[in-house]
């Protein structure tokens, strides 16, 4: 018997009803339009709303997977709420939505822990909803079983992600592995404020310079309340050979309520292996 972290979204963030979530989750994946791609898929970047709101933009960071076989997906996502500790994972064997158990892979874990000299500190029944909203995406897109390895970001500071980052690369290197970041940008600015700062950060994701990330969020540029999460991920991807990310799509909160005055901003991405350009080179 597994020990499933109990879900403290299911139902309220998202369908709590599997056939319902599997009949939404498909929509937003079918309906996805997406760009010529050039290269091989390393990693994703998604939002982390209700499925309301960002279902439409996730839709697009998993559609580029869709049907993919990955033994192991890293889903790395920010901590928002109060910790002492700066990175986590759960003490759970599996997590459940209502599609079903995605069982944690408790030897990755361990070996990621020993490429750090950062604790990864395991918490029972956590409800942080940033890593879980990805999840009923990742049941429907990927074909086959996967594990799972979750990392919760509570310290975003440069050495923290960029040491995950370079971590993950060794753990990840040698396996039939998908990276998955998740975000969301600005939060609560007007429409045309929260536009101008996303595409900001936007162009930071797409410029492969994990610091370049920091800088925007540490001096108002733009901002990403998963952007560790985001630079990490592309620490790790560089290190696994992607040398490009590929911005899918934006949106707000806004344009799916309507109200424009105070909206959260949405992206999608992937991070791809191309032989068409150089590699990056962060630091």
């Amino acid at each position: 018997m597994l020990d499933v972290r109990p879900s403290p979204i299911a139902g309220t963030w998202y369908e709590g009803n599997a056939k319902n979530l599997a009949r939404v989750v498909d929509g937003y994946l079918n309906n996805a339009q997406l760009p010529a791609l050039d290269g091989e898929v390393v990693a994703v970047i998604a939002p982390h709303a209700g499925h309301r709101y960002s279902g439409a933009v996730a839709g697009y960071a998993f559609a580029v997977v869709k049907n993919s076989q990955p033994d192991l997906v890293a889903v790395i996502s920010p901590f928002h709420n109060l910790s002492n500790h700066p990175l986590l994972t759960t003490a759970h064997d599996a997590y459940g939505t209502p599609l079903g158990n995605i069982e944690v892979d408790k030897s990755a874990l361990a070996e990621l822990a020993s490429h750090l000299d950062i604790p990864i500190t395991t918490v029972f029944a956590d409800k942080e909803h940033s890593l879980e909203i990805e999840l009923p995406f990742l049941q429907r897109a990927l074909t086959g079983d996967f594990k799972l390895l979750p990392i919760m970001i509570r310290a975003q500071e440069v050495d923290v992600a960029r040491k995950l980052g370079h971590a993950l690369a060794k753990v990840l290197k040698d396996k039939n592995a998908l990276l998955v970041a998740s975000t969301d940008l600005s939060h609560f600015y007007d429409q045309t404020t929260a536009n101008m700062l996303d595409a900001e950060m936007l162009k930071r994701f797409e410029s492969f310079d994990p610091e370049s990330i920091f800088e925007a969020e540490h001096t108002g540029k733009a901002f990403a309340c998963g952007h560790a999460a985001v630079a990490a991920v592309l620490w790790a991807s560089c290190e696994l050979g992607a040398n490009k990310v590929q911005i899918l799509r934006h949106a707000t909160s806004g344009d799916v309520t309507g109200d424009l005055t105070s909206v959260v901003g949405y992206g999608a991405g992937v991070v791809v292996r191309t032989p068409s350009q150089p590699p990056p080179n962060p630091q």
